[in-house]
């Protein structure tokens, strides 16, 4: 009986989560439920709470896999993104896979930008792209203080900032990596 409960709980959890990212996908994460998302897995609200405990886990549930596999291009995949080729190509090409991820992904992690003090930048999955960005600026421009300068190029890359600036300002989103790549100096 538990090795069946267990094949349920996981059915669950898999229909919470398709569930949730086609919703947040299709709405924005800022329009969903848990009760929307509850009645279109097929599962009670209970269980969505029990199952994930809260929005933000939920929320982060249906990004991590994205992160993963943007992590496994940066680590693995063919040059320039991935190992090999030009640090300038490279840096180049990091950009506008971040670039690229956030405006795909940017009612998720609008949703986590927010949640308190340094949100943003102090979970795993910011540091690794802070730390990743700081290594190809050094190898584009050494000696400078590819630090600062990753975690500038890091706020730039902000879901918020890039709403704004295609949203509210209408930039065409060719001219917010055309800046990105300039601040890089790439």
């Amino acid at each position: 009986m538990t090795g069946a409960e267990r094949a349920d709980a996981a059915r669950n959890r898999a229909a919470i989560l398709a569930a949730a990212a086609d919703l947040f996908d299709r709405e924005g994460a800022e329009e969903v439920s848990m009760n929307d998302i509850a009645e279109a897995a097929g599962v009670g609200k209970g269980t969505v709470f029990r199952r994930f405990g809260d929005r933000t886990t939920l929320v982060e549930a249906v990004l991590q896999p994205r992160v993963n596999t943007l992590s496994q291009r940066v680590e693995h995949g063919p040059a320039p993104l991935g190992p090999g080729g030009s640090p300038t190509e490279a840096l180049s090409a990091y950009l506008d896979a971040l670039l690229d991820f956030v405006v795909a992904n940017r009612t998720l992690i609008r949703a986590l930008e927010h949640r308190g003090p340094n949100a943003y930048y102090s979970n795993s999955s910011s540091r690794y792209w802070i730390a990743e960005l700081a290594r190809r600026l050094a190898a584009v421009r050494p000696g400078e203080d590819t630090d600062y300068l990753a975690h500038v190029l890091f706020t730039a890359l902000r879901a918020d900032v890039v709403d704004y600036l295609v949203a509210a300002r209408q930039m065409p989103l060719d001219r917010v990596r055309a800046g990105l790549h300039n601040l890089a100096g790439v």
